[in-house]
This record gives structure tokens, C-alpha cells and sequence, in this order.
């Protein structure tokens, strides 16, 4: 606890009593009365200008009819054994925290156990687990993928540098769960249709085309370079024949996040920097939910504010 404000609170407070004695549910309702005394206090002036002056509240700079053309695009273009969702506004608490890896902190913890979502691919991760456990309960030895997809705004706490970086914004997610087929048959056939999907609604959306490139990189090591070759760059270029596609074994973003094949999709506008739309990869997420070491996931996450602010340009 190196916060200095934390560690005063806790020599007033004795912070770890509460997060240590109290169960979730007696903290859920002692935390509810505070915000409810909290509240009562508060002028309607007080709630003004703290709507003015909060980054997390103000509205997105997007215009909602494009953001709608966006999600029509992208929609539109699921392929059919991709079924979209549409989330709650918040997740369990620890939601990305418990098996990504990230700080707890990323998310803006919630009352009542929950946290605003933050990522929606954990959500949609969580989602493909629990209908991957009842498929297994079904048949142990069960192949049977589950796709799932959804565009949902994000609120994320952390500060940025770029003043670009916002506190909310659309993604789009697609997550694939199955069963190891060997050969590497699962990972490579979730990549490409994960990819096929964004650059169609890329092309459908877009009146002006903008040049795009795509890196892969292989995080393990696992010598995949020509697999992926053939079965990734060749295939997207068949459809998509001005895409530059890139291996890139120097990149080390990412790797205690993603378990294996991962990639960047950027836009290479004219006169403008490049700008990263995409990217996804390989987790080991469904094996920790699901204790299954044989059980394979596949995720991707586009930013649905950045394609919409390209159009707009």
C-alpha cells in the first residue's frame, strides 16, 4: 500500500478489517448506506458541476448516428455461427482482474459485488466459458465451439498521456471457445474468421477506402511462421488483396496477456499517423475458468470511436 492517501485512511479506518472480515455481502450493504448518506448531502449545484467537471461522465465525441452506422456495418457482417450479445453495463467484480492478469484498478469498482465493465471480452470470455461447461457436462470429450460478439461502450479509470485516449469508448469483441484439435486447427481458424469479420465491416463501412496492415506475432515460440503465412496472410489476401500483412517476432506488448498467436490491425490514413484499430490473440482464460487444460480461446477487440473518427476525417 504505497498510496499515501490509502495509508492514511487505513490508520483511520483499519481498511484490511474491512476488506478481510467483511463478507462481499455485508460490504455491499454497509458501502450501500454510505453512498446513500453520501448522497443526501449533495446540492443539486454540487451534482452540476461535478458533471461538468468529471472525465467519466462527459458525453463521447462521436456522433451517435455514425456510431450506429458503425454497428449496423459491423453487425451486418457476423458470419452466422457468430451470435452477438448485447451486455449488462457492469460484470462480477474481478471480471478481468482475477484471469488477465490486469490491475483490479483498470475497472471502476461498483456496490453490490460488480464492477463497470471495462473489457467486454472478459464478459464475453465468462459467457463462452459457461456454455462451454454445459456442453462438456453433456459430452466430456465435446468440440463444439461457442463464437459470441458484441459492441459495448467501456469505461476504464486508468489516465493516459494521449489526449486522444478517452475514458469510454466502443469496442466491438468477438470471443471463440473450444476444445484443442490439434494441429493448431482451433487458433488458426478462430483467427482468421475474427479478422475475415472486422475487415469486411471495415470495407462495408468506410465510403473512402484507408489502407490497413496487419502483424502477427507467435508469443510462445512455437516456430508457427509459414502456418501462419498459409493459413492466415494467404487466406485474408485472397479477399482482401491490398492488405499488408506483417509478421512481427520483436513485438513484447502483450505477453503476459496473450498465450500464443496474437496480431495489430492498423489504418495507415493519408497525411496522418498510423493509428491501431485492433488487435487480439490467443488467452488462456477458459482453462482457469474451467480447469481444462485441453480448452482453447480465441479473443479480438476493435475501437469502434477510432473507425467512426476516420470516416468523420
Amino acid at each position: 500500500m504505497n498510496d499515501p492517501v490509502l495509508q492514511r485512511i487505513e490508520r483511520e479506518l483499519k481498511v484490511s478489517l474491512l476488506s478481510e472480515k467483511l463478507s462481499l455481502p455485508d460490504l455491499t450493504t454497509l458501502l450501500l448506506e454510505v453512498y446513500r448518506q453520501k448522497a443526501a448531502r449533495r446540492t443539486p449545484a454540487q451534482v452540476l458541476q461535478e458533471h461538468q467537471q468529471s472525465r467519466f461522465v462527459r458525453p463521447a465525441r462521436v456522433h451517435p448516428l455514425e456510431m450506429l452506422k458503425w454497428e449496423m456495418a459491423v453487425m451486418s457482417a457476423l458470419p452466422e455461427q457468430i451470435e452477438a450479445l448485447v451486455l449488462s453495463p457492469v460484470a462480477p467484480l474481478g471480471s478481468c482482474s482475477v484471469v488477465a492478469g490486469v490491475d483490479q484498478n483498470w475497472s471502476v469498482a461498483a456496490v453490490r459485488g460488480l464492477e463497470v465493465v471495462s473489457d467486454a471480452t472478459n464478459v464475453l470470455a465468462l459467457e463462452a466459458s459457461s456454455r462451454r461447461k454445459t456442453l462438456l457436462k453433456q459430452n466430456p470429450k465435446s468440440r463444439e465451439r461457442v463464437h459470441l460478439a458484441c459492441s459495448h461502450r467501456m469505461l476504464r479509470p486508468q489516465f493516459y498521456q494521449n489526449s486522444n485516449q478517452i475514458p469510454h469508448f466502443n469496442l466491438f469483441c468477438m470471443v471463440s471457445a473450444g476444445a484443442d484439435q490439434g494441429n493448431s486447427d482451433f487458433e488458426f481458424e478462430s483467427l482468421v474468421l475474427h479478422l475475415n469479420t472486422l475487415l469486411t465491416a471495415l470495407q462495408n463501412f468506410w465510403t473512402q477506402a484507408i489502407p490497413l496492415k496487419l502483424t502477427v506475432s507467435d508469443f510462445p515460440g512455437k516456430n508457427r511462421n509459414q502456418q501462419i503465412e498459409d493459413r492466415v496472410f494467404q487466406a485474408l489476401q485472397q479477399q482482401f488483396p491490398d492488405l499488408d500483412c506483417q509478421h512481427d517476432p520483436e513485438r513484447t506488448h502483450g505477453q503476459n496477456y496473450y498465450s500464443g498467436l496474437c496480431f495489430h490491425l492498423y489504418a495507415l490514413p493519408t497525411d496522418q499517423e498510423i493509428l491501431c484499430l485492433a488487435d487480439g490473440g490467443e488467452v488462456n482464460w477458459s482453462q482457469k475458468f474451467l480447469s481444462n487444460r485441453k480448452e482453447r480461446m480465441l479473443i479480438s477487440g476493435l475501437g469502434g470511436d477510432r473507425v467512426v473518427g476516420l470516416q468523420a476525417d
